[in-house]
């Protein structure tokens, strides 16, 4: 027994040796890791819904009262059903590693560690709204919410992927207070885009099962509703990309400039799923891009502050003026 504890504890040692102690590749590769797969769970939950799935597992934590895994019976809607609740365990592995590899520079870094954390402890809420959906028959409004966390740990995760690359963040701004404001009033513009569209969907025909409720409001009515944030947050957008030309910042540009790009994509994404009767292939890649314009509004928010390292950076001293002889 002595000799087992031994080997365990010299296990315990050689896994502790490995884990990083500074940002590295395996930080960075789990850190792109936890965005990629919090936005990846949102198509599959989109899957979910869009081919009726929804009540695949009819119950929860159970698959059915006596199974915890779908059954032959089940069809493919167990399936669906089921294969997405199992990619919750892919999250979790993948949080776990996050968790593992920041743990050893908790004092240098500790807001990675507290972006780990939060990012761990938001999957298993996530599985509990995931089950209350489906104990209340796939209510919209719950549903809803499931895309908001959804949607909030997107973000999250596309700030511990901007803080392994650039650091700590510092108490300074980068750009002017007003340019501050205005990025801020661009990234609200998106969040209630996001939040009238989950609105929007609640009303539509993709319920996830036929016998599932709707909120009851007028779907083509909250369809245009829908377009005038959206617009906004678009225009809002340009201002800030000529405001960020004007400024000199190529970071916030290319930052601003992606948010475009997914902006345009996502509205010509919106207006042909209308046009075309909410197609189920078009409507999933709305929800996908959803996540991608969090992200992307979240990632100009953050180039709008400078890190702790830009901050300590000593000013560079104007060069001595060159005496030409004549």
């Amino acid at each position: 027994m002595n000799r087992l504890w031994q080997q365990l504890v010299g296990s315990a040692r050689a896994v502790r040796a490995w884990l990083p102690t500074t940002v590295d590749r395996r930080v960075r590769f789990i850190a792109w890791a936890s965005l990629v797969s919090q936005t990846l769970i949102v198509g599959t939950g989109g899957a979910v819904r869009l081919t009726g799935s929804g009540l695949g597992c009819p119950t929860w934590p159970r698959c059915t009262e006596d199974s915890f895994v779908a059954t032959p019976e089940m069809g493919i809607h167990g399936i669906v059903e089921f294969g997405n609740r199992l990619l919750t365990f892919v999250l979790v592995i993948i949080a776990i590693a996050a968790f593992a590899f920041v743990v050893r520079m908790r004092r240098e870094r500790p807001e990675l560690l507290r972006l780990s954390i939060a990012l761990g402890l938001g999957i298993p809420a996530q599985a509990i709204i995931g089950g209350i959906t489906v104990l209340t028959n796939l209510n919209p409004w719950i549903v809803g919410f499931h895309f908001v966390v959804s949607t909030a740990l997107v973000a999250l995760a596309t700030v511990l992927v901007y803080r392994v690359y650039r650091g700590p963040a510092s108490r300074s701004l980068a750009v002017p207070s007003p340019v501050r404001m205005l990025g801020l009033a661009t990234a609200v513009g998106a969040w209630i885009t996001v939040l009238v569209g989950i609105v929007v969907t609640g009303s539509g025909p993709h319920a996830g099962d036929g016998g599932a409720a709707r909120n009851g409001l007028d779907s083509e009515l909250l369809q245009h509703v829908h377009s005038w944030p959206a617009y906004a947050t678009a225009a809002l957008s340009v201002a800030l990309l000529v405001v960020a030309v004007r400024l000199g910042m190529p970071r916030l540009q290319r930052a601003v400039v992606a948010l475009l790009v997914v902006e345009a994509v996502q509205i010509v994404v919106g207006v042909a799923q209308a046009r075309l009767g909410l197609p189920e292939i078009l409507v999933g890649v709305h929800m996908v891009l959803a996540c991608v314009l969090i992200a992307a509004v979240t990632r100009v928010l953050l180039e709008m502050r400078l890190s702790r390292a830009e901050q300590q950076a000593p000013a560079v001293e104007p060069a001595e003026p060159v005496l030409v002889a004549r």
